[in-house]
């Protein structure tokens, strides 16, 4: 039985490695981004209605969710380091057929995301939840409404950082489509449990904070019990092998998404600082804004996601002139659908605004003049992420974390302390479109290194036969 069980394994990894080395790589994207891309809109979508409903209940609950959103992005940073630092090494040890290495490091990523780390945030995060608050970016008037919300979160934070290593390692053995279901679930639940919750049971800002751990924990589940029942490589708890090496490629692969979005974590804290002096109704707007950026981002997001497997299994196989083909692909088609959504951002900006909330006619004046402002850069996502996307999965881990860390940190954060000095409320309205900007021409010489060296092995490699 045991026996059979290891061959259907090793059958369903051979045909996953002949599919995404031999299969055309425009069909291998498109198939492997169609369901990243749905699962990626649907969980931003989630997190918009999110921002959605708590917005019919007052400017500060609106404030207090972009301001918790800040927590939520650093146990986001920490699963996606753990499932980004697996994902990336278990595919290209998939791609050079080293099944016995890929399933310990499956096992360590993902015991290692929600013990250590995520009963760590927990703990922690409840004990100092009032002045982590503040440092988040509340107002007095928003702090109560905050930590009401903010300590229903640290309670899920052990499996949502699992969650998404869950995802992710999926995801980058190929099996997107079971990576979404977990995901869609979980926020199809939400989406369904929030305005219940919300104005059924008349829980306010608590019952959105709820609906999201329920959702979450139940997204969780799923994956687990999919990862070790369609997963090309199942979880086995006795392969947990952590050592200086495992962590070492872990960190390799991970650093990126760490700092990108750990660094989004600190840039939005300063942003919503930054808006404070402007009133609870700049901060709400900012807000707004973030989980529209985020809705359209996810869809590029999703896309390049669809690209990593096929890229990690082809680096790893040697076959560079696949991923150079898959790279140029995604850029084009990522730029085109973004020109869309910016299109339909720039041109509805006052409607979008209204419709979080009527109420409050300056949040609406604020919300809608940063969602134009924004649209202007959004076309130039396309080349960013892709960009930072092959040079992680690649693991050309420097690079890979200076383009992670530009568009949120290194180039925002200065612009945050620079430009509301000079220009005020109009400063934090385009702070981010001009970091966007600065951090695309950051990532056309990023993104042509890796390229150049692929092209240069693929010469030297012809030379020699």
């Amino acid at each position: 039985m045991e026996n059979d069980i290891v061959n259907d394994d090793y059958k369903r990894q051979e045909l996953k490695y002949k599919e995404l080395t031999e299969k055309p790589v425009e069909k291998l994207v498109a198939k492997m981004a169609v369901p990243t891309i749905i699962s990626m809109l649907t969980t931003s979508f989630y997190n918009m209605a999110d921002t959605f409903f708590v917005s019919k209940i007052n400017t500060q609950s609106t404030a207090a969710v972009g301001i918790v959103f800040s927590m939520m992005a650093v146990i986001q940073a920490i699963g996606f380091f753990f499932g980004h630092g697996s994902g990336t090494y278990i595919s290209i040890k998939l791609g050079a057929k080293d099944t016995a290495e890929a399933s310990k490091m499956a096992a360590t990523g993902f015991v290692s995301s929600i013990i250590i780390v995520g009963l760590f945030i927990l703990i922690f995060g409840i004990i100092f939840i009032k002045p982590l608050a503040y440092i988040l970016g509340s107002t007095e008037t928003i702090l109560p409404y905050s930590i009401e919300y903010m300590k229903y979160i640290l309670i899920g934070a052990p499996y949502m950082t699992a969650l998404l290593v869950l995802n992710n390692q999926l995801r980058l053995q190929g099996n997107a489509i079971f990576a979404m279901v977990g995901l869609i679930t979980g926020a199809i639940t939400n989406i369904i449990l929030d305005p219940i919750l919300i104005f059924t049971f008349s829980m306010g800002i608590k019952g959105a904070a709820i609906g999201t751990i329920i959702s979450q924990f139940i997204g969780f589940c799923i994956l687990l019990v999919g990862t070790n029942v369609w997963g090309t490589l199942p979880i086995n708890l006795r392969d947990f092998s952590p050592s200086f090496q495992k962590y070492k490629a872990i960190i390799a692969g991970g650093l990126p998404s760490l700092c990108r979005q750990s660094i989004a974590s600190v840039s939005t804290m300063l942003l919503n600082t930054a808006a404070g002096p402007f009133g609870d109704a700049a901060i709400a707007a900012i807000s707004i804004v973030n989980r529209v950026a985020m809705f359209t981002n996810s869809a590029v997001i999703g896309f390049g996601q669809g690209f990593q497997p096929v890229c990690g299994f082809n680096y790893g196989a040697k076959k560079y002139d696949r991923v150079i083909k898959a790279y140029y692909f995604c850029i084009k088609i990522s730029t085109i659908i973004l020109l869309i959504f910016s299109s339909i951002i720039f041109i509805n900006a006052f409607h979008i605004a209204m419709s979080f909330n009527d109420k409050d006619a300056l949040l609406v004046e604020i919300a809608s003049r940063t969602l134009r402002y924004q649209a202007l850069t959004i076309p130039l996502w396309g080349l960013i992420t892709l960009s930072s996307m092959i040079l992680q999965t690649t693991r050309k881990t420097f690079r890979a974390s200076l383009l992670a860390v530009s568009k949120q940190g290194l180039f925002l954060i200065p612009v945050i302390f620079m430009l509301p000095r000079f220009f005020g409320l109009t400063g934090i309205e385009t702070a981010q479109p001009v970091a966007d900007f600065l951090t695309f021409l950051l990532s056309i010489p990023l993104g042509y290194s890796i390229i150049r060296e692929m092209k240069l092995e693929v010469k030297n490699s012809a030379k020699i036969v």
